[in-house]
């Protein structure tokens, strides 16, 4: 298992659960989730939530890592659309956030440092994520370096395969890059089946999965992922073991 620098052991394994509203954020909170992923539209892969949900972060009973992302679509960000995301990461701190989730791709087939540097500048006191645009580099190795210097505390990836079981080699092997000087936050397809496999083959402590219901049962879930707290349970459970 690599020393561990930035990311601190834990005496047990954290789940990190992406929800997109304030009353899933509760939910998942009450079934064991050590750390919210706090997005809104998890169906177009998470945008930033709204400042009437940041305002109740405070009520989460977890730390709350804000996602940081203004549109759908791709990760190719102009200023202005940098400057609407340095806001964004202010509300998130005056709110009581723990930290921001956030990434750029240059479009050429890797990070877009430049932009990350600057949206780092306004990350003082806070956790950063880099998020999954990492997984649509063409050179991991080399995005995990960038991602390194510039002071990210963790990545969260699926190795750049369509999920993390599938990307468990690929995940070992930048876990055994990083050496400690940053944490590997596997995600993407992780469930209560999977999830020892993953902790073992990555020597990790902390996974992130979205537990979303499967069957919607209610009007109200109709278009919307809805954290299950049954799989959040189960999840917890397997990585205990």
């Amino acid at each position: 298992m690599a020393t561990q620098n930035k990311a601190e052991l834990q005496s047990q394994p954290l789940l990190e659960v992406c929800v997109e509203s304030f009353k899933d954020a509760q939910i998942a909170t009450k079934a064991g989730a050590g750390r919210i992923e706090y997005c809104s539209a998890l169906a177009l892969g998470g945008l930033t939530p709204s400042p009437g949900a940041m305002e109740r972060i405070g009520d989460i009973a977890a730390p709350c890592m804000v996602m940081i992302r203004p549109r759908p679509g791709n990760f190719y960000y102009h200023a202005d659309e940098l400057s609407i995301m340095k806001r964004e990461i202010a509300c998130a701190r005056d709110h009581g956030a723990a930290g921001v989730v956030f990434g750029a791709c240059d479009g050429a087939g890797g990070l877009d440092v430049d932009a990350l540097q600057s949206l780092l500048e306004e990350c003082s006191g806070l956790q950063t994520t880099l998020h999954r645009a990492f997984d649509q580099v063409a050179d991991q190795a080399q995005a995990l370096s960038q991602a390194i210097d510039l002071g990210f505390d963790r990545i969260l990836t699926s190795g750049g395969a369509p999920d993390a079981q599938s990307g468990h080699t690929q995940l070992a092997q930048l876990v055994a890059i990083a050496q400690g000087r940053i944490a590997i936050l596997p995600g993407a397809g992780i469930n209560a089946a999977n999830a020892q496999d993953i902790l073992c083959a990555t020597g990790g402590h902390e996974l992130h999965a979205s537990c979303k219901v499967t069957n919607q049962i209610s009007p109200e879930d109709e278009g919307r992922t809805r954290v299950d707290p049954d799989r959040v349970r189960a999840l917890c459970a397997a990585m205990i073991g």
